[in-house]
């Protein structure tokens, strides 16, 4: 039996964060079902997977009353919409708490549901920029480039409304209850941060982008190979450091004798990269990968579904004719749900609506 098996969430349609949250637990096993809009083409397809979808117009009065009692048998509930759109639409949180009163009504958005920017718009570098959460991604005097949507729509969003509802969940079966989760993308992406503020509190750290322990370094870093690939070492431990420098010959070099003198990093930063400029990538992984000296290329999505380790544990598959990444995180009592095919808009909308009629009976 899945983890979530029993779990009932109504998802309305969006992009980004939401669905994310969406696909992550319908890959845990709660029925998630998808409120979609008739005649659309969904902008993205992976994290519909394992879900089902009702097609509703929500401009009509019926829809409305569709989607109020297929609450009243939900756990919870996952919307994106703009701060009020959903209280324009007749499905704001004191209507929907009012037909099921153990609701977890879970909003995601970039700014939160208040504040000076709630109803801006915004995306995933906006809202990280302004949390605090961009300011490291980037060599000292360069502009900060992170990941797209993974420390902010994702990292920052998906993951903190996902926690969000299951502690919700938990909550309604024991006080009887549901509530309003609101998570913002600036509230988890800043929460993130909080490792990098500790170190700054004991003085490992600094906002001077470029010299803090996790952006400075010459051992924490990613560097180019001679065949124009890369590859990246975090070699923080001393004797992680001390592995990786008698790996590569540098053990009596003077030059590398200290680790962590932040005014040394930029030139050793810089006689590293051109000692990894004078091999292949493939030559580095036969040296160091595997070892203790913290090292990993740097793989397309592609290669990393094909690398040894990456196979091993079964991280992707191909279904759907798209590369996926297989559900996470793993329980030893407990399997993955069998995700269903990723649904047409509308698939499941007289099964769903059969459901509802039944279960007023």
């Amino acid at each position: 039996m899945t983890v979530l098996k029993g779990i009932k969430i109504v998802e309305f349609a969006g992009i980004g964060p939401g669905p994310f949250c969406g696909m992550l637990l319908a890959d845990l096993g709660a029925d998630v079902i998808v409120v979609d809009r008739p005649g659309d083409v969904p902008p993205t397809a992976i994290t519909r997977r394992g879900k089902r979808s009702i097609a509703l117009d929500l401009k009509s009065p019926e829809s409305i009353e569709t989607v109020l009692r297929l609450i009243e048998s939900t756990d919870a509930l996952i919307e994106g919409m703009r701060p009020g759109v959903m209280e324009r639409l007749g499905l704001g949180p004191d209507v929907c708490l009012a037909r099921n009163p153990r609701l977890i009504y879970g909003r995601m958005t970039g700014w939160g549901q208040d504040g000076p920017l709630a109803q801006a718009a915004g995306h995933d570098n906006n809202y990280i920029a302004l949390s605090g959460a961009l300011w490291y991604a980037s060599e000292a005097g360069q502009p900060p480039v992170a990941p797209p949507t993974l420390v902010g729509d994702l990292g920052g969003g998906a993951l903190y409304l996902a926690v969000g509802i299951l502690a919700g969940i938990l909550n309604a079966r024991s006080s009887g209850q549901g509530q309003v989760v609101d998570a913002a993308v600036v509230d988890g992406s800043a929460h993130l941060m909080n490792i990098m503020l500790d170190l700054a509190s004991g003085g490992l750290g600094s906002e001077k982008r470029g010299t803090s322990l996790l952006d400075g370094p010459h051992w924490y870093s990613t560097y180019r190979c001679a065949d124009g690939r890369d590859i990246t070492i975090g070699a923080l431990e001393p004797k992680f450091y001390r592995l990786l420098l008698e790996k590569l010959s540098l053990e009596n070099d003077a030059r590398f004798v200290s680790q962590n003198k932040s005014v040394q990093w930029p030139e050793q930063k810089q006689q590293l990269a051109s000692l990894f400029a004078t091999r292949s990538r493939d030559e580095w992984c036969a040296l160091l990968e595997g070892s203790d000296a913290c090292f990993a290329p740097v793989l397309a999505p592609s290669e990393a579904a094909c690398h040894p380790h990456i196979a091993a544990r079964d991280i992707y598959n191909q279904d759907d004719g798209l590369l996926q990444a297989n559900p996470a995180p793993r329980f030893s009592n407990a399997p993955a749900a069998t995700t269903r095919p990723i649904p047409a808009v509308g698939e499941h909308t007289e099964q769903v609506l059969a459901e509802i009629t039944k279960a007023a009976r």
